[in-house]
């Protein structure tokens, strides 16, 4: 049998007895004392239970997985329950990520990032099921209050979810507190940019070589990934004979298929490339040659060209070029073609490439231009061999037993006309 005592100040306490004979002592705090009754009563059950070497009750067991951390220890730590495996918020990330041995560099840069963001906020010692949903929501606001941008506090959410749907899957936390934040990549067609030839022009100017010129070139009017896809370019992907270039892709690898693409050798490539082949020295095997180290920032160097270049730094320089690219190639070619050039998906290219450029915008003010908007749409009858064609006005009146059609002052009638809803 269990008890309930009640200090001066107000805490309840439950006193039993376990397996052993050994007296015990579950200290509830300031609770109500039909809410103390509730728990003496699966106390005793789960007591009654360790006593006869028994599983508890169905009901009792719901009951302990539905328990908070901090009651559930304690329940633990008399005896009453087994103690959970403690998920630490900070190692369980770093193991997490030192496991994931199938994902490239990128993604595990990223994967960082989204550690640290939620350790800096959380602490690496908070246990992951202690995290409640009102938190997570603290969190996300705090990173918005701090200026992050929408797609960057995304991102670290996608991470978060991440995290803990592996420690679901390991038994070692029941929910996951960031499950109904958003997450993952928006659409954001304010940082869309159609980058015209003559900026393109301006931009290759400012370039300090060749090699940047290259990387400029491929990444506009070739419709490749910088860096992913332009450094592993080799002059043996180049088929000058057929125009083509076969294209390595890490970041499409992991789709069955999607390893590589062949794209034409667009006109816009062709002499420059030919030019840097034929300048190259004997035995050269990739395209770019420079800026391959791991810590070549290529993005705030192209940034730096392009300000040099006198032009405003658009937003997402590199992809927006792709993008530039593949909205061209659209006015012309299919776009199960160009997705299959460019190497994504008709969604992802209407969600995230196409945009509208200045021509479309001229297209559009010069269409109907050739038609006369303000053609006279009154019927215009002519009589048999005059060279008249003065407008006149024709009404028609339907008498039920026949048709009466008046043109200008003259009227004829037509034969009867059979029932309204029958054709003759």
């Amino acid at each position: 049998m269990a008890s309930i005592s009640t200090s001066k100040s107000g805490a309840r306490r439950i006193m039993f007895f376990d397996a052993g004979g050994k007296r015990r002592t579950l200290y509830l705090g300031n609770v109500s004392k039909a809410d103390a009754q509730g728990v003496r009563v699966k106390v005793e059950a789960l007591a009654d239970a360790q006593l006869l070497h028994q599983a508890p009750l169905r009901e009792v067991t719901l009951w302990l997985k539905g328990l908070d951390s901090v009651f559930y220890d304690r329940l633990a730590a008399v005896g009453l329950a087994e103690p959970r495996h403690c998920a630490l918020l900070g190692p369980f990330i770093d193991e997490y990520i030192a496991g994931r041995t199938d994902l490239k560099p990128g993604t595990l840069a990223v994967m960082k990032q989204g550690r640290d963001g939620l350790v800096d906020h959380f602490g690496a010692q908070r246990r992951m099921d202690s995290i409640t949903p009102g938190e997570a929501d603290g969190w996300r606001l705090k990173m918005l209050a701090e200026k992050y941008s929408e797609a960057t506090v995304r991102k670290r959410t996608q991470v978060a979810k991440q995290v803990y749907r592996a420690a679901i899957r390991s038994r070692l936390v029941e929910s996951d507190p960031f499950a109904d934040l958003p997450s993952g990549s928006r659409e954001n067609r304010e940082r869309l940019r159609f980058i015209d030839t003559a900026t393109i022009g301006k931009v290759l100017d400012a370039c300090p070589d060749d090699q940047w010129r290259l990387i400029v070139l491929l990444c506009r009017y070739g419709g490749v990934r910088c860096p992913s896809e332009v450094m592993p370019l080799t002059w043996a992907d180049i088929d000058f004979h057929t125009r083509t270039i076969r294209i390595t892709s890490p970041k499409t690898a992991h789709h069955e298929g999607k390893g590589e693409r062949t794209i034409p050798l667009f006109a816009e490539l062709a002499k420059p490339l030919q030019a840097a082949f034929d300048a190259a020295p004997e035995g050269s095997e990739h395209v770019v040659t420079k800026y391959r180290h791991g810590n070549a920032n290529l993005r705030s160097q192209f940034e730096r060209i392009i300000a040099r270049a006198g032009v405003t730094v658009w937003p997402k320089p590199f992809h927006n070029l792709r993008a530039s690219r593949e909205t061209e190639l659209c006015a012309t070619f299919p776009l199960h073609v160009v997705v299959g050039w460019i190497g994504n998906t008709a969604k992802i290219a209407a969600k995230h490439y196409l945009t509208t450029t200045p021509a479309d915008m001229t297209a559009g003010a010069d269409f109907g231009a050739t038609q006369n908007p303000t053609q006279n749409t009154t019927e215009q009858v002519g009589t048999g061999g005059s060279t008249e064609n003065a407008p006149v006005s024709v009404s028609a009146t339907n008498t039920g037993e026949s048709l009466e059609i008046t043109v200008g002052a003259e009227t004829c009638e037509t034969a009867g006309m059979g029932a309204p809803g029958f054709e003759p």
